[in-house]
């Protein structure tokens, strides 16, 4: 989602919704937890929003308290951040979910373990399961986060050597093709590549019950129907897949 999107459905509103916006849209999707003036007004005028620079967001912002406050300076700049009754006020305006305590340390956890991650398909899944945790997609969010331990799995299955990979996965699948590289892994069946993982020594017999319950879970989201998992239960899925696949 852009800038401008997110402003879309308040964009004729005052000014000061349009700056509490900025900062909720850089707090909780640009990383960026507070900005000076200078910095606000700049992601106003990305927005387009006209005449921006003959309004004094200085003085603005000076009004707005319980919704900003001050949290320190960049060079003789005060960085502002927007408060929790800020955020309750923004989220209200554009009709966005409440957060939750527990989503929100998953997003934090899940942007923390991106730091350790070089590769770019694991980075991207996660990436976009933070993307869903923050507005509140929690089915999206279990189906992104399993590709990406999925794709973690595989990388070290295939890390193996190839006879050894193979002689593991058609003890539980005797009709399974032959593996020689990560993309041949794609046609086994998630099931099987746990069990094969667990052969080869990577998970034990408890973790890989833990994994085919996150599996179960993943599938039950990302197939049609009315299952809706509650942040508790994709909180304990995030907490399971993390703690076994990525650490």
């Amino acid at each position: 989602m852009t800038i401008v999107e997110f402003l879309h459905p308040i964009i004729r509103g005052p000014v000061r919704d349009l700056c509490l916006a900025i900062l909720y849209f850089e707090q909780r999707y640009g990383g960026k937890d507070a900005l000076t003036v200078q910095e606000l007004r700049a992601a106003l005028r990305r927005a387009h929003i006209p005449r921006i620079n003959n309004i004094n967001l200085a003085g603005i912002l000076g009004k707005m308290a319980p919704f900003v406050y001050v949290v320190d300076k960049k060079g003789h700049a005060f960085l502002w951040s927007i408060t929790s009754t800020g955020q309750r006020h923004i989220r209200s305006l554009l009709g966005l979910p409440e957060a939750d305590a527990e989503i929100e340390h998953d997003v934090s956890s899940l942007e923390k373990l991106l730091t350790s991650i070089s590769d770019k398909d694991m980075t991207d899944y996660i990436n976009e399961s933070i993307k869903c945790l923050s507005i509140g997609a929690l089915r999206a969010a279990t189906v992104f986060l399993w590709a990406g331990a999925v794709r973690k799995i595989q990388e070290e299955v295939i890390a193996y050597r190839a006879q050894d990979v193979n002689t593991a996965i058609i003890k539980y699948d005797p009709k399974a093709r032959k593996i020689k590289r990560i993309d041949d892994l794609s046609y086994i069946k998630e099931s099987t590549l746990l069990f094969t993982a667990q052969e080869l020594g990577l998970f034990d017999k408890n973790q890989r019950g833990v994994l085919e319950d996150a599996l179960e879970l993943r599938n039950k989201c990302g197939h049609p129907g009315k299952y809706k998992p509650g942040p508790k239960k994709v909180s304990s899925f995030i907490e399971d897949v993390v703690g076994i696949v990525f650490t």
